[in-house]
């Protein structure tokens, strides 16, 4: 299950994607030359740093947790969160992968 923040994320990146996209446009011709900003790469470049910044928030939770400045609610919560989003990376990942063992398998 995803995060509400994993989602919203999500969200956002697609409504941004489609908002670049002019009314009427021809989707085919807009793939040739996809803005810089909302290429595959940048996508994927905030994707991984989104989860990276999960990753640390929870070592800060965990930490705070060591310092007896925080609750285990708190840390149980970052935890969870960093989980759900390296699974979704990690499921990307895998789909990715199989697209490519795909298309090698098309003849030429």
């Amino acid at each position: 299950m995803a995060s509400p923040l994993a989602v919203a994320n999500a969200y956002a990146n697609i409504a941004r994607l489609a908002a670049d996209v002019p009314r009427g446009a021809n989707p085919a011709a807009l793939i040739g030359a996809p803005p810089s900003d909302t290429s595959f790469t940048s996508v994927l470049k905030q994707a991984v740093n989104s989860v990276e910044e999960t990753g640390h928030k929870s070592d800060a939770a965990t930490r705070a947790l060591a310092n007896g400045k925080s609750n285990i609610v708190e840390v149980a919560t970052a935890v969870a969160q960093t989980e759900v989003a390296i699974d979704a990376v990690v499921a990307v990942r895998d789909k990715v992968i199989a697209a490519y063992e795909d298309i090698m398998k098309m003849p030429i």
